[in-house]
């Protein structure tokens, strides 16, 4: 009910006066919070694919949140699980095995997936201010949604927050969905992987997903020049700052069989 409600609700869009302010907001609160999903449910804390200090590390994974796809934890232990048997029976949103709407967001609003493997978990879990954050994930989310409302009314609500949640959720499954049937397939990877340039354009760089299967580890999702991925040009410039550091790369096997089906 609360994601057909939170649906619902973006069509409020169309009920308050429009101005250009808004489509501002929307584009700024879409993109930093994409970039906390892949950033930090995804590289961070799904494949520590570089490191932070304990604040910074918080600090990501309040961003995160604040998308409204639950814990740090229960994302980044769920999608180990994709990894560890991607597209075969355990993958819990293979679009091959149990079709595209499952896969795309019918295992995240059942309630067959509320809970999550604590062991898959445990480098995380050992931190009591990600508990904390996973326990009452929802603070994020409804932080972000009264400081729009409180700023701008209505209209900043509703943009800002209420359209911008809906766009960053369905932007972020397609990577469970299309991105494992749409696309081009350059390694031979054990799975239905596939880059797909318009999904890595709206998710910042997640659309390379078959270069990431082959490389789930890598900081870098983008290894080709063209195949942009600012996630990891954000990353790189945090890592100037010192705040990301030991960013992993991608070694490439000279020998390494490529596929362009």
């Amino acid at each position: 009910m609360p994601f057909l409600t939170l649906h619902l609700a973006a069509l409020g869009v169309f009920l308050v006066p429009f101005h250009w302010h808004f489509v501002v907001l929307l584009a700024v609160t879409y993109l930093v919070r994409m970039f906390g999903v892949t950033a930090g449910y995804h590289r961070y804390f799904s494949h520590r694919s570089y490191k932070l200090n304990r604040f910074f590390q918080f600090l990501l994974a309040a961003l995160a949140q604040s998308s409204g796809q639950k814990s740090v934890l229960w994302w980044a232990a769920h999608h180990r699980v994709h990894h560890l048997h991607a597209d075969k029976d355990p993958d819990i949103h293979s679009p091959g095995l149990r079709g595209f709407w499952w896969a795309h967001v019918g295992w995240v609003i059942s309630n067959d997936h509320d809970k999550y493997n604590p062991r898959l978990i445990q480098d995380f879990g050992k931190f009591p201010e990600l508990r904390f954050l996973d326990r009452y994930h929802w603070i994020p989310p409804v932080l972000l949604g009264a400081i729009t409302f409180v700023a701008g009314g209505w209209g900043a609500f509703l943009w800002g927050f209420v359209l911008s949640t809906v766009l960053l959720y369905h932007a972020t499954f397609c990577i469970n969905s299309l991105a494992h049937v749409w696309g081009t397939r350059r390694f031979a990877t054990a799975d239905d992987s596939r880059n797909n340039f318009l999904l890595a354009l709206i998710t910042l760089g997640e659309g390379w997903h078959n270069n990431h299967h082959r490389f789930m580890h890598a900081c870098r999702q983008g290894i080709l020049w063209w195949e942009v991925d600012f996630t990891y040009y954000a990353l790189r410039l945090l890592n100037s700052f010192g705040v990301a550091r030991d960013l992993r790369g991608v070694s490439l096997p000279t020998n390494e069989p490529e596929v362009q089906a």
